[in-house]
């Protein structure tokens, strides 16, 4: 009898599920959860609060790797490390591009002149790796997984559409409301960051992104006071920071001009309200 109670409990974690998958970073979840519903069970590698730049899994991690049908990899910097590791420890799971067929930018830097001798120290010679965060991107990315499930999983095929149709609409109110916020904008209206994340959100809206960081280096004094005074000009309304990084500088800056600082993360779990509030921000409506 208690043989049987064990390999029950073995097996009830995972009877509900028919996929086992693993994303890199916390927005990829919420859209596999999203289209796989309570089809797949989604194990995510860079957990709240730390770097997709320099990430390194756990061990328990990595027992999340050994059980994985699919992993959805997204083109983030600490995959160029360790997909080839993960494949290692499980030949037979799927690697799966979320970034295919989405046309990368690169990233806009303010003080290119200065900075352009040290480009290569940043991945893909400064391609943003920010892709999620314009709706347009994530429609290709939430069509990229449901191929995949659908491939992985063919009866569930008409489970995973639904979910699939259902998730594109509110891509399409997502964009809608934050097309209506940023409506009285002029085109090509600034806002500041610290560091360059919101590359694909700037350009899907026609607005541009002054970062305060570049190539992971804080700006030098006379590089500060230039910002100072472009984002005085530009009549800059708020500056986003992130909670993966230190908000020092940018802390002076809102001082000086006396703007918000506004903490947001790329990563956050929910990049609907995510976006909605920068947009919101960006148009002074805090």
């Amino acid at each position: 009898m208690k043989k049987i109670t064990l390999i029950f409990l073995l097996s009830t974690t995972y009877i509900f599920s028919n996929i086992n998958a693993v994303v890199s970073i916390l927005p990829e979840q919420t859209f596999v959860k999203a289209i796989g519903g309570d089809k797949v069970n989604v194990s995510l590698m860079v957990e709240p609060g730390n770097s997709p730049h320099t990430y390194e899994p756990k061990p328990s991690q990595m027992v999340e790797i050994a059980k994985a049908h699919l992993y959805f990899a997204i083109d983030v910097e600490f995959e160029d490390v360790w997909l080839s590791k993960f494949k290692n420890l499980n030949p037979n799971m799927q690697i799966i591009g979320l970034a295919d067929n989405i046309s990368k930018i690169e990233i806009e830097a303010e003080h290119e002149e200065e900075t352009h001798d040290h480009h290569s120290a940043h991945k893909h010679e400064g391609e943003d790796p920010h892709i999620w965060t314009a709706p347009a991107n994530v429609k290709i990315i939430a069509q990229n997984i449901y191929n995949a499930l659908k491939k992985e999983d063919p009866e569930n095929s008409d489970y995973y559409k639904k979910n699939l149709d259902r998730f594109l609409t509110s891509i399409d109110e997502t964009d809608q409301e934050i097309t209506d916020i940023l409506s009285p904008l002029k085109e090509g209206e600034k806002f500041m960051v610290f560091h360059p994340s919101w590359g694909y959100f700037a350009k899907a809206y026609n607005l541009k992104q002054i970062a305060v960081e570049v190539e992971g280096k804080e700006p030098k004094p006379k590089e500060l006071i230039h910002l100072l005074e472009e984002a005085k000009e530009e009549k800059v309304k708020a500056i986003f920071t992130q909670p993966e990084f230190s908000d020092t500088v940018a802390k002076i800056i809102a001082k000086e001009l006396q703007i918000p600082v506004v903490k947001v993360s790329p990563l956050a779990p929910n990049w609907s309200e995510n976006l909605i509030n920068i947009a919101k921000a960006i148009a002074g409506k805090h």
